[in-house]
This record gives structure tokens, sequence and C-alpha cells, in this order.
């Protein structure tokens, strides 16, 4: 009997949902990795060491999570034109920049990363600095290609803009400050809340913000995209803790118990596993609700929410 109910539960609609899902999602990451491959630089001339660890970086593989939001979130809005395309290697460049300083010896020391040794470690401390530094300033030289395909110069303008600020000292960098200063400390909910808004989530607002911006969005509309963006940027971490406990290295990619091993708080280690996964299930739904909310319908990205909060890797 219960082998029975095993057979209709991985034959049942659910299984074939999730199963047209990951056949979906394949297509569309190779989309999205067929667009970042296009703006990657050249190796050749004299420093050519630095761009082989930019593209090594880049070509480490990942869930290219941010450009598949930020163009879903354009086509929301009606968006159908190609000054997507820069932005969306923008993003990837400025997120693998941040992974690239994660793993240092100084911060994370982890000499994995998506099942392959870390730039610092293929490439030498020194040339990880200057490439993961290299990535950010290219990012932005990335982008701003976006102005000759477009006739709104305007939200090409406000799209960078907000691609700075999300990344910089009020967004992304801001938020690694504050992580790395309270390392071996106790952190209060409050600044791990800051820690996770910021260092993870700005660059999902960024993302889904400048899709909809691109895409024609109102401010009104823009809000909600930044507040969805933002229960799924804190969702998506939270998840991360857990699976950092829960996982393995051969699921991951990379090593879990980490967070322990650098003796850093969580939300585990703060709220216990049980009540990270129902704070999982309340932003889900928060996020959802905003995205319904939203003019248009797009039935990728809302299922696309929903496996990337719940994700097992």
């Amino acid at each position: 009997m219960e082998m029975r109910e095993a057979l209709k539960l991985q034959n049942g609609p659910e299984m074939q949902e999730k199963l047209q899902m990951q056949a979906e999602l394949k297509v569309r990451t190779a989309d999205v990795e067929a667009v970042i491959e296009r703006y990657l630089p050249e190796e050749t001339g004299h420093q050519k060491t630095i761009l082989e660890a930019m593209n090594y970086s880049m070509r480490a593989g990942g869930k290219r999570l941010r450009p598949m939001l930020m163009q879903e979130t354009y086509r929301l809005f009606g968006g159908s034109g190609p000054e997507i395309e820069p932005f969306m290697a923008a993003i990837e460049m400025i997120h693998t920049s941040s992974l690239i300083h994660d793993d240092l010896p100084c911060m994370d020391n982890d000499e994995l990363r998506r099942g392959l040794p870390t730039t610092w470690v293929k490439f030498g401390y020194d040339m990880a600095v200057l490439a993961g530094d290299a990535l950010l300033i290219y990012a932005v030289e990335t982008a701003a290609k976006a102005f000759a395909q477009t006739e709104h110069m305007d939200r090409v303008g406000r799209s960078i803009g907000l691609l700075a600020e999300k990344t910089g000292i009020y967004g992304m960098i801001g938020g690694q400050v504050v992580d790395v200063e309270l390392t071996n400390r106790p952190v209060p909910q409050e600044k791990l809340d800051f820690i996770y808004r910021l260092k993870t989530g700005a660059l999902l607002e960024a993302s889904m913000m400048i899709g909809a911006i691109l895409g024609g969005a109102d401010d009104k509309q823009l809000a909600a995209v930044e507040q969805m963006a933002s229960a799924i940027g804190l969702a998506f971490q939270i998840q991360d803790d857990i699976l950092d406990v829960t996982s393995s290295m051969e699921v991951l990619g990379k090593p879990v118990l980490s967070d322990e091993k650098n003796n850093k708080t969580t939300y585990v280690t703060l709220e216990g596993m049980e009540k990270a996964k129902a704070e999982v299930e309340r932003l889900s739904d928060d996020a959802l609700k905003l995205l319904a909310g939203l003019p248009g319908r797009n039935e990728f990205l809302e299922a696309l929410i929903r496996l990337l909060i719940h994700r097992e890797k």
C-alpha cells in the first residue's frame, strides 16, 4: 500500500509540474548564459591573467537567479527589447564579484565554490582581489551599453543609478561591512536583518526593480516590486542558512557548516530551525501576494520565486 502511494506521488500532477518547471528552467538558464557570455571580455593583451580570472569566475555556473528575475520582471511589465541584456550581464558580474571577495581568506576563507576551486585558490589571493574589483567596474561599463539599445534613455540612466546604489555603501557592500565587523561577535536580530536585507537582498531588489523600470513601471508599481524583492531576498538568505546546516557539500557544491566554522550568527542559530522555516514560508507568501497585485501575469516568474525560496541547493 505504501509503495503504491509513493508511486502515485512520483507520477502525480505535482511531480509532473515539478519536472516541467525543471525542464523550462534549464532552457531559460541556457538563454541567460548565452546573454552573459556575449558580454564577457576577450582574454587578450598584457592584462590577460585578470581577464581569465574574471571569466573563470563568471563561467563557474550558478543559478543565474538575478538576471533571470530581472528578465522575467521586465517581461511582466511588457518589456521585449534588447536593452535588458547588458543589465542582465552586469548584475551577474556584480554578484560574482561579491562571491570572489566573500571566498577570500580574509573573509570566509572558502576553497570551493560550485564544486570548483575558488578564484583565489585558482589564481592567487592578489589576482582574486583584482578580479573582484575588475568585475565591479566592468559591470557599470557593460550596463552603459544599454544606452545604444533603447529609445528610453531616461530609464537606462535611472537603472544605472539604482544599480550603483544597491551595490554600494547603502546596499550590498554596506551589508557586508556590518557582517564582517560582527564576525565572532553576537549579532542582535535588528543587525542580522540589516545584513541580510543589504548583503543578499539589495542585488535581488536591483534585479527586479531594473526589470520593472526598463519595462515602464510607474513609481507605485516600482515600490511594490522593491517590497516583493526584499521579501524574496530575506527568504532566500534564511533558506541558505537552513541549507548550511541540513545539506551536504555534494549537493551544494561548497562546504557546509561554513557559518559554524566561521562562528557566524545566522537566523537558524538566533531563532532555531523551526522558526527559520516558518519565516521562509511567511516571506514567500508575502512575495507572491505582492506579485499577484502587479499588472500582467507571468506564471514562470511565480513558479521561479517558489522554486528559489524553497530550493534544496
